[in-house]
């Protein structure tokens, strides 16, 4: 989520907004309701009609109704920003500021659905709502319960797509191919630790080993560990196999089987990618990397290791996820696009296949730098050109259909 931390006065002034306008959100008819010909034909009696063809054949409720450019954005409050466990009330002021990214970005109406709920009952209260909506943004959920719950509504007919995860890794992989133009490395070729097996974390990994991906859209990097708050995760550590998502990461990751620290796994790597805690990274982990690594440090508010201490250790790029630091690493580069896409071309699901097109749709949109390896996040071009690059991939996996 995009959230700058600043001094107390950027607080009072939220809770000013907020309470001025009760919220950001209203809804605004696309139609006046003047004349009785008005009323007539947007409600009883000629609305009877509309209905009657769409129960003839549903799909008629992409031209008919809101359905077309709709997302809903469902949270049950679990993991919000760096404030854990919120619940469903607390949840949102933040599910409404995402909203309005959708809408000012990519022109989709979003809103905010947030649930007090338990594991059992979750996806089924989302399959319910499923028929108003073009599709379904998951948000600030917390793992695994985020990753049971995407993989449970994959069968439900429209996008559905935990944000936290993929929106995070595509902007990350468009990062550091970005990031391997400026410091001269081959993707293929490098050395990846990442610190965090959460959501962000394990989407991530899958996205830079390709799990399940066709090896001629995006190539392995070479080596990757992942780390937990217990070390290093690997084949064979005791309790792994109580968690199917840290047993994932294990066979598919630390091909040494290293059993170690964060700092015993970030000797010699050329990437570390922080989606962990704030100052877990010290500038002598950073030291002990390859020359001229590259570091992402994305907790909020906090980093892993602040941009001066990286580049006094040797970082050649270093990036975080906050707006008052160089090359900030933000998903509102991402989901946007990925959405108006998928609803562009009406997709059934969101594949892996239009998620790499995403991540180098943004690659491709301008040429890096060390201080600024992605677009501006305020630059809504790049929406522009993600959407059409996941559309045009939804076309091409045969999860697209003609309405």
């Amino acid at each position: 989520m995009l959230f700058t931390p600043g001094s107390e006065d950027i607080y009072k002034d939220a809770l000013a907004l907020h309470a001025n306008h009760h919220g950001k959100l209203e809804i605004r008819s696309k139609i006046p309701l003047v004349t009785k010909h008005d009323l007539s034909s947007a409600y009883t009696p000629g609305v009877a009609e509309v209905c009657r063809q769409i129960a003839k054949d549903k799909n008629l409720a992409y031209a008919y109704t809101m359905k077309a450019n709709t997302v809903a954005i469902v949270t049950d409050g679990s993991a919000v920003l760096g404030l854990g466990n919120i619940g469903a009330h607390a949840a949102i002021p933040v599910m409404e500021g995402k909203a309005i990214f959708f809408k000012e970005f990519a022109g989709i109406d979003a809103f905010p659905i947030c649930f007090e709920t338990s594991k059992e009952d979750f996806a089924d209260q989302v399959r319910s709502i499923a028929p108003v909506f073009g599709g379904i943004n998951l948000e600030d959920i917390a793992a695994p319960k985020c990753f049971e719950l995407e993989d449970s509504l994959q069968d439900i007919g429209i996008p559905v797509m935990h944000d936290d995860q993929h929106g995070t890794a595509v902007v990350v992989l468009a990062a550091l191919l970005n990031a391997c133009k400026v410091t001269g490395r081959r993707f293929e070729d490098l050395n990846v630790v990442i610190c965090g097996a959460g959501a962000a974390g394990y989407a991530i990994t899958r996205l830079l080993k390709c799990i399940g991906y066709d090896t001629n859209v995006c190539t392995r990097v070479n080596e990757l560990i992942v780390c937990d708050t217990r070390g290093t995760i690997f084949r064979g550590r005791e309790g792994l196999y109580a968690n199917k998502y840290k047993f994932i990461i294990a066979m598919e990751t630390n091909r040494p089987a290293l059993d170690g620290t964060i700092a015993d796994a970030m000797i010699g790597a050329d990437v570390v990618i922080g989606v962990s805690a704030p100052g877990i990274i010290t500038e002598e982990m950073v030291h002990s990397m390859k020359k001229d690594p590259i570091v992402f440090a994305l907790a909020n508010p906090d980093p892993e290791i602040t941009p001066e201490s990286a580049k006094r250790a040797g970082a050649a790029v270093v990036g975080t996820g906050r707006s008052d630091f160089p090359n900030q690493i933000n998903n509102v580069l991402a989901f946007p696009g990925i959405f108006r896409g998928a609803l562009d071309a009406h997709a059934t699901r969101i594949t892996d296949e239009m998620k790499i097109a995403a991540a180098h749709a943004i690659v491709d949109y301008q040429r890096p730098t060390a201080d600024n390896i992605l677009p501006n996040i305020l630059d809504k071009g790049v929406t522009i050109a993600v959407a059409k690059a996941v559309a045009e991939a939804a076309k091409m996996c045969g999860c697209s259909r003609d309405i």
